[in-house]
């Protein structure tokens, strides 16, 4: 792995650590123009995963996953984020799939990611 995806990978594993009580088990991140794609396994806590065995409880789960992801990166840039990019982040587009437990998220950066 490449350091620059190594590091984020960990700055991606603390904000979701901090904010849920569990960062996932595998973060794979990859760089494209202006975008990181990272996909996220093995995300959910043990109380979402009994949550999820409804249906209800799946929606509530991925409500609150994305809403909270989206208004954390709404409100701050983990440190060192944009640095280590190379540009500032305009925009996340986030999204998990509760049953799979698999996660995705998208940051559009204003240039291109330097290598």
């Amino acid at each position: 792995m490449q350091k620059k995806e190594h590091f984020f990978n960990q700055m991606v594993r603390k904000v979701r650590k901090e904010l849920f009580g569990k960062g996932p088990e595998d973060v794979h991140t990859i760089f494209v123009e202006n975008k990181v794609i990272t996909t996220m396994r093995g995300n959910l806590t043990p109380v979402e995963k009994l949550l999820a065995q409804t249906e209800q409880g799946m929606l509530m789960v991925h409500q609150a996953r994305t809403k909270l992801i989206q208004e954390y990166y709404g409100r701050q840039v983990p440190e060192g984020m944009e640095e280590l990019i190379g540009s500032k982040l305009v925009r996340l587009f986030s999204d998990i799939h509760v049953k799979d437990d698999e996660a995705v998220s998208v940051f559009v950066f204003e240039k291109p990611v330097r290598n």
